[in-house]
């Protein structure tokens, strides 16, 4: 499942899945567009660790909800490498709160990034990702769109717009080869997770068949293979990583 030479672009790569996605990209030879909004040294240390690997990366700083930072990145995307041939839409952020408690800025500020970002980014990659060789759309949802969550109407919300954006492109994409899948993590160790408190992690565990979180790693291994040519003949689809979680 190489990425030799394939130009990947993946959004809030500098920390927990996004990094270890832009990694796993790396490691399989991608050159990798290494995004990120404000942790401008832990981006370069991703860029770094990939060439070390023997990949080639790129640290762009690009807020997702800005439509003209992006389209710039954009730009500097195939200054660099070239179109891109992947594009992750990885970049979210939470604002949690009961929902009577939720201001509209609240609201506003996780629609903006989470499913404005999108737009943004797959505008601007679109006629990339459309002309190339197996090109691949990824979108990195959650099992929270797919069940809900106490105190994340905002955040469950656009996660699960995420699946009807993605079953779309991929019928407007199919025409050209390319694709569009979705992947939707369950519960990950990352910094979003460690905010929980340990009552409620212990809680989230007993829904989990295989009884523990999944790792960066795990998420990323997945995408790895969606993005690769061994995953040409599967657009429009949901995978959840969830270990076992129903929904």
């Amino acid at each position: 499942m190489s990425l030799e030479n394939r130009t990947c672009v993946v959004t809030g790569a500098s920390r927990g899945i996004g990094r270890a996605i832009a990694e796993e990209f790396g490691n399989h030879g991608a050159n990798v567009v290494v995004n990120y909004r404000s942790s401008e040294g832990e981006a370069h240390e991703v860029a770094e660790a990939i060439e070390e690997s023997g990949g080639a990366a790129l640290p762009v700083q690009a807020d997702v909800a800005d439509e003209a930072a992006i389209e710039a990145m954009a730009e500097t995307t195939r200054e660099a490498f070239g179109p891109a041939d992947v594009l992750v839409n990885n970049a979210g952020v939470t604002v949690d709160k009961k929902f009577e408690n939720m201001s509209r800025e609240d609201w506003k500020r996780v629609v903006e990034v989470n499913l404005g970002g999108v737009f943004n980014a797959t505008n601007a990659y679109f006629e990339d990702i459309k002309s190339a060789d197996d090109g691949r759309l990824i979108n990195i949802s959650s099992v929270v769109g797919q069940q809900g969550n106490y105190g994340q109407a905002n955040y469950a919300t656009t996660k699960s717009g995420l699946f009807g954006f993605t079953r779309t492109l991929a019928l407007e994409l199919a025409s050209t080869g390319s694709t569009a899948n979705c992947v939707a993590p369950g519960f990950v160790e990352t910094d979003m997770l460690e905010t929980v408190p340990e009552r409620v992690q212990e809680k989230i565990l007993q829904r989990v068949p295989l009884d523990r979180f999944a790792t960066p790693d795990d998420v990323a291994g997945i995408v790895r293979f969606v993005a690769s040519e061994d995953a040409s003949y599967m657009t429009g689809q949901i995978l959840a990583v969830n270990g076992g979680m129903e929904w």
